[in-house]
């Protein structure tokens, strides 16, 4: 009996370690179902991946949507949100990520993010003007034009060339990190500006439409 009880409490704790394992590896990919695959849905179609119905099944339009994202975005186009494509959507995963999530954590984490897409638009332009890169996101986050979390304006299909060439995933410099910490905490350079472009390689006829308000270094910054 003693053999069995201790055989029955190793089986009991091997089960609990490959659930823990599962649960800090869990991803979302074909053939799912639920909330966790209508959050992936729901991410993509607001960014222009995707264009089918947010219903929470996980088939080929939601697979053919995540590659394109992945692949948009220097991830490993394998069709399933894991840890890595999650985090780009700016969606909590599970297991020890959940775990260490928080006020502080989802705060570092905007920095980081934030501090990637200036270092690629904007390394090299003095300091206020990398400041007012971020603060060009911030307001679209604050804007009913655009989505309402920084990843999602950041990932917006087509809206930062740092995203569509790779330069996002470029280790941000400190500079970097101090800039989007300034604009997370309200430094706005702008004064409420939505878009910036340099004037020298602009190819968009539509973006010399926008009002300029203000021209920092090699950007011009306009409404």
């Amino acid at each position: 009996m003693k053999g069995r009880r201790m055989a029955a409490g190793m089986l009991a704790l091997l089960l609990m370690l490959l659930g823990g394992m599962r649960q800090a590896q869990a991803a979302v990919y074909w053939g799912m179902r639920g909330t966790q695959v209508q959050q992936v849905q729901r991410k993509l179609k607001q960014w222009g991946y995707y264009d089918g119905d947010v219903d929470g099944v996980f088939g080929q339009g939601t697979y053919d949507a995540v590659v394109l994202f992945q692949r948009r975005n220097g991830l490993t186009a394998d069709g399933v949100a894991g840890e890595k494509t999650l985090a780009a959507m700016g969606i909590a995963g599970n297991g020890a990520a959940a775990a260490s999530a928080g006020v502080s954590a989802s705060y570092q984490g905007d920095v980081e993010l934030l501090a990637r897409l200036i270092h690629g638009e904007a390394r090299g332009e003095p300091y206020v003007g990398m400041v007012a890169v971020g603060a060009v996101v911030m307001n679209r986050v604050r804007s009913s034009r655009f989505p309402n979390t920084i990843a999602g304006v950041i990932y917006q299909s087509g809206a930062f060339d740092a995203v569509k060439d790779g330069q996002i995933n470029l280790t941000p410099s400190e500079q970097s990190r101090r800039a989007a910490r300034d604009a997370l905490n309200g430094w706005d350079p702008t004064n409420g500006c939505l878009y910036y472009y340099n004037p020298n390689t602009a190819t968009s006829p539509w973006i010399w439409t926008r009002e300029v308000r203000l021209n920092i270094g090699d950007h011009s910054f306009a409404v």
